[in-house]
């Protein structure tokens, strides 16, 4: 869909999930990709009279565009497909379910795999990562550098300890794009590794770990700020060890990621997480993998095959291999869940990602001077439309 627009006016008759608050009855005034003007509709300046409107109805609420940390491929692309085609898909995909930005998220795989990936990322945000779709934000490295006992859907067989030369050569190649790297810590050079991507300015995410309490005390000092997947791929809460997913909840240094579909955590638990973390500290993912927008069918995740049915994704031995959640319903199932607010979903799925990522001056929520990659919203939190960057990129019908 190309309908491009340098400038135009939301006239927003419902609400508005603001920086710092609700607000009812505004006008946005979008300018050459962004935000540059949000006042009361009784007011709007004369100087905007003639610009082109859009109306938004009183029963749909306006929200910042969405930001998925964790997402490995949407509508039959992968981020391991290593084209520009594959992220193109992507980034055209998303805006359907209200996400305006991402980071391309690889699988373990052998080397040369993911060189081609990360060059291909590199290349991309060079040159095609341009307005009207979701924007690339960088690449989520998930594996190799993980527990093989925790691997999860991650292939095995490539599976390496954590190695700071490695990766150093992988972030040349990727030009610095890699912002999030996915780590277990108990590893060989784990705690260093960590230590190192927090010198970089790389989040390091602690998940597919066997970790010990001890093991994570020691990740947080050396700077971790993140755990994958919350519950997933990682050792469980004991009540005399709190293994990975006990210590997540009890340092307040870690964001958890949370997919909220209802398969990877029950609703119940997704209520735990946030009695015990707060909004603040989470950010709602998908770790969505190609099937999702498509029909029920096999499709390749790393190399396996992926039975996608019912809404699961599945390895054949029954191991759950990533998602087909959607944005949007990851907001409405939290707030089922949880009496939660809808400012308080969308802090975890717009606020915190662009804060964690350090683009809080330029994404996460509505407010003069940043892109206007916004979201509106039915009352049943179906998308109605999309601007990724000031241009339409999605709309509904």
């Amino acid at each position: 869909m190309e309908m491009k627009m340098l400038s135009l006016v939301l006239m927003v008759h419902g609400n508005a999930v603001l920086e710092n608050e609700v607000a009812e009855s505004i006008y946005v005034f979008i300018e050459d990709g962004k935000i540059r003007e949000i006042g009361s509709i009784n007011t709007l300046p004369s100087h905007l009279k003639t610009v082109k409107k859009i109306e938004i109805a009183e029963d749909q609420t306006v929200v910042p565009g969405f930001i998925d940390v964790h997402i490995h491929g949407a509508a039959g692309a992968d981020t391991m497909d290593a084209t520009i085609q594959a992220l193109e898909t992507i980034s055209k995909a998303l805006p359907a379910e209200g996400t305006t930005s991402f980071l391309a998220t690889t699988i373990t795989q052998k080397h040369e795999k993911i060189e081609n990936a990360l060059l291909n990322a590199a290349h991309f945000l060079k040159g095609h990562n341009g307005p009207g779709n979701a924007e690339v934000l960088g690449v989520h490295l998930e594996g190799p550098f993980i527990n093989k006992k925790r691997a999860g859907a991650q292939p095995m067989e490539y599976i390496i300890d954590p190695d700071i030369e490695l990766f150093r050569h992988w972030q040349e190649l990727a030009e610095g794009s890699i912002k999030l790297v996915t780590v277990a810590p108990e590893l060989e050079n784990g705690t260093d590794f960590v230590r190192y991507l927090h010198e970089t300015g790389v989040i390091a995410s602690i998940g597919h770990s066997d970790a010990v309490h001890e093991e994570m005390e020691k990740a947080v000092q050396a700077g971790a700020k993140q755990v994958t997947h919350l519950f997933n791929g990682m050792r469980g809460i004991h009540h005399r060890e709190p293994g990975v997913a006990g210590s997540a909840l009890i340092f307040k240094e870690l964001m958890v990621e949370l997919i909220a579909d209802g398969i990877h955590v029950r609703p119940e638990v997704m209520k735990l997480v946030i009695n015990a973390k707060g909004t603040e500290g989470m950010i709602l993912i998908t770790d969505a993998m190609r099937a999702k927008c498509l029909k029920n069918g096999v499709y390749d995740l790393g190399g396996q095959d992926v039975s996608v049915a019912d809404g699961k994704a599945l390895l054949a031995d029954g191991t759950l291999a990533g998602s087909i959640l959607k944005m949007n319903d990851s907001i409405k199932n939290i707030l089922e869940a949880a009496e939660i607010t809808l400012s308080k979903a969308v802090q975890m799925a717009s606020v915190n990602p662009a804060k964690q990522l350090n683009v809080y001056d330029r994404k996460g929520s509505i407010s003069v001077g940043k892109d206007a990659d916004i979201t509106i919203l039915s009352n049943e939190y179906q998308v109605e439309m999309t601007f990724c960057r000031g241009e339409i990129a999605y709309k509904k019908g």
